[in-house]
Order: C-alpha cells, then structure tokens, then sequence
C-alpha cells in the first residue's frame, strides 16, 4: 500500500514591517535605499525617474512653495509617509500640515497630508492601482495623479471604503486642493 503524502503547502511571503526595512536598508541589503518603497510588507523597486518626471515635480515643488503662505502647509518632496506597521510609500509631492518639530521626529502619516501628488510615466498602472487604493485606505483626503503620457492630472478626492468617491481628469484649467485653497496650479502649465 502506498505512503500517504502530505498536501504541499503553498509558498507563503514575508512581510516586513518598517522597523525591519530600515534595518536592511541600513546594512545595505536594498541597494539604493532611496529607490525602494515598503508597501504591505513588501519591498517595491520604484521605477526609474526619467528627466520628464524630475522637471514636473520640480515645477510642482516651485509652484506649491510660491504659492502656500509659510503657516498653512509645509511643501515636501520625495520623502516617506508612514501609514502603518507595513506601509512607507514614497510620494513624490505632499502638503502637509504644519507639525511643530518640522517632521523632524517622524515622517508624516495620512491624517497630516493635505495633498498628495504622484508624477506617472512609467509608473503610471502601479499608481491608479495599488498606490491609489492604498492611500484610499488610509483615508488621504486628495491624490493627484499627474499623467504624463496623456498630459493630465487626475484628481481623487473623498475616500470611503477603499476608494475615491470623487474622481475627475483635467486636461487645462486651474486646480487647488480641496483643503489647501490658497493654492492654485494652471493644469496645462503643469503638464506642458
């Protein structure tokens, strides 16, 4: 009579919490650490930033720091949001709300952020998808995807339940954050 073989089980993945992921990243088990992003617990290559991709977000830094008066928000770029235990994506434009110490004892988590704006070329599906349901969950009250192929910036405004009630494209026209009104971006100048 044959032996009875246990059912394989299925391979499983790690998941790393952020504590974990920095201590790789300081002991130089990511590479370029500033090319990564942790994202439920997984380790994410971010895709290469392209002089395109560079130069709207400079513009959109520029154009955020001339506009925002030095008390209603502190403009940020390319720097983590810590969401939770498994969650530290990196966006490449945030406003945030103004915090005493200046970040400077943690990173920002989603009821600080104000605006947050992914610039996509490459990245463009990871960001509709993942990344957007992803600060949907954590309720970040507006995400801008600035489209780069189709020269246009998508606006998600209202999180519930893991997604955007409000979404729009624009294409020309201007456009202000919804909690940060004082602020005005001409779309076509933006994406030109």
């Amino acid at each position: 009579m044959g032996e009875i073989l246990e059912r394989p089980k299925a391979p499983t993945r790690r998941r790393f919490d952020v504590d974990a992921y920095y201590r790789m990243a300081e002991a130089g088990v990511l590479g370029d650490p500033r090319r990564v992003e942790l994202i439920d617990g997984e380790i994410i290559d971010m895709a290469a930033i392209g002089s395109p991709h560079a130069a709207v977000t400079n513009r959109l830094a520029r154009l955020f720091t001339r506009a925002v008066r030095d008390d209603a928000a502190l403009v940020n770029v390319q720097s983590p949001l810590r969401l939770d235990a498994y969650n530290e994506p990196e966006p490449d434009v945030m406003l945030l709300r103004p915090r005493a110490d200046g970040y400077r004892t943690s990173h920002p988590s989603a009821a600080e952020v104000l605006l947050l704006v992914e610039v996509s070329e490459t990245s463009l599906a990871h960001d509709r998808g993942v990344k957007l349901a992803l600060y949907a969950r954590f309720s970040v009250p507006e995400v801008w995807i600035v489209d780069l192929i189709s020269a246009s910036v998508e606006i998600y405004r209202e999180p519930k339940e893991g997604a955007y009630a409000s979404r729009e494209r624009l294409t020309n026209g201007s456009l202000s954050p919804a909690l940060a009104s004082d602020v005005t971006i001409d779309v076509a100048e933006l994406v030109a």
